[in-house]
């Protein structure tokens, strides 16, 4: 496999396939997909439906098409989806949950993308009026992006969710990198994903596939997300190529997370040894790394990336002077050791 001229840091979107998973790809039998003639999809599904502990899931080209479809299916034109105000919905689908599903966010300042069942409560519109929109659909995301991969404990979860249940809402679980949070607590997805009515999980971030996402819920759910993502174009014929890459993932790159999350917090040590570096390495839970660049650093986070590339290691800035760094596995202890020497000495100069 070619070598990249940098170690990237970018995103655990940027795993490639390894040479078993393309070989298993190369082998997978195919058929017509939409007409559930493919084996290796019909198989990556019932997979993915006995691991959430739900009657049925779907396969589509991405999470975020994942959450669009459930969002659609789940709530109804003019309601709210309730959610944390740092959620994936919000920030990096291009305004879907409106454009697609006709729904309004109504956001909750959580702490590290988590809220608690007290906070949605007084997020409801009260009193209820005929002007005002309803609040039917509520959403998680697990772990949480821009909470720096933080994860929601499952007693957490489950209070949020009787709390919806109480004000008559509908549970979507955003589960992008939900089995980043079973390896990282010992929680099983089941458990994690009883309270929802979706929830899904993604294949080409921690699990290293090319492609793909699976939504799973109950029989009658994934009936109706059949239609809309016909709507949305998703219907994809022979996809038993990318299905077996799900499918070699599931069998060979689930445990091997826990190596991403010690070479977290491994860089995230290495970074808060570093002057101008601001991080509590306390905080990294999973394989997601964020700092602050703090006023000794004459640059912003943008031009602190740049240069930093220019030394061989690429990291995303997401703020004015926030950073960060993903952790997958096309990285390695050494790879992490290479970009904190490379960030001291960019510091230094």
């Amino acid at each position: 496999m070619r070598q990249r001229p940098f170690i990237d840091f970018g995103s655990d979107t940027k795993t490639r396939p390894t040479p078993a998973m393309r070989q298993a790809m190369a082998d997978a039998d195919c058929g017509d997909e939409a007409a559930f003639e493919d084996p290796t999809v019909n198989a990556l599904c019932e997979r993915v439906a006995a691991l959430l502990g739900k009657e049925a899931a779907v396969f589509m080209p991405s999470g975020t098409m994942c959450n669009q479809v459930a969002l659609t299916v789940l709530g109804r034109p003019g309601d709210d989806v309730v959610c944390d105000e740092s959620s994936h919905i919000v920030w990096y689908e291009v305004g879907g949950a409106a454009a697609n599903a006709g729904l309004n966010a109504l956001t909750i300042q959580g702490d590290r993308g988590r809220y608690t069942a007290e906070q949605l409560r007084a997020a409801q519109r009260l009193p209820r009026m005929r002007h005002s929109p309803r609040q039917t659909v509520l959403s998680i995301e697990q772990t949480c992006n821009l909470g720096g991969g933080a994860v929601w404990p499952l007693a957490q979860i489950e209070s949020v969710c009787a709390a919806a249940r109480e004000l008559g809402m509908k549970t979507h679980m955003d589960g992008a990198r939900l089995l980043n949070a079973v390896v990282a607590t010992g929680v099983a997805a089941d458990r994690f994903a009883a309270p929802f009515d979706s929830v899904w999980i993604d294949f080409s971030k921690g699990l290293g596939a090319p492609v793909g996402a699976a939504l799973a819920g109950g029989r009658d759910f994934i009936d109706a997300c059949w239609p809309v993502k016909q709507r949305f174009g998703g219907a994809m014929r022979q996809a038993g190529i990318v299905a077996a890459a799900a499918l070699h993932a599931l069998d060979h790159h689930v445990e091997r997370l826990v190596d991403d999350h010690a070479n977290a917090r491994r860089l995230a040590d290495g970074l808060a040894g570093l002057p101008g570096i601001a991080i509590d390495p306390r905080e990294v839970e999973t394989n997601l790394v964020y700092f602050e660049l703090d006023a000794t650093v004459p640059h912003d986070g943008a031009t602190f990336c740049k240069a930093l590339l220019a030394r061989g290691v690429r990291m995303v800035a997401l703020g004015p002077r926030r950073v960060r760094a993903v952790t997958h596995l096309d990285v390695d202890a050494a790879d992490v050791d290479a970009a904190i020497a490379a960030t001291a000495a960019l510091l230094r100069d």
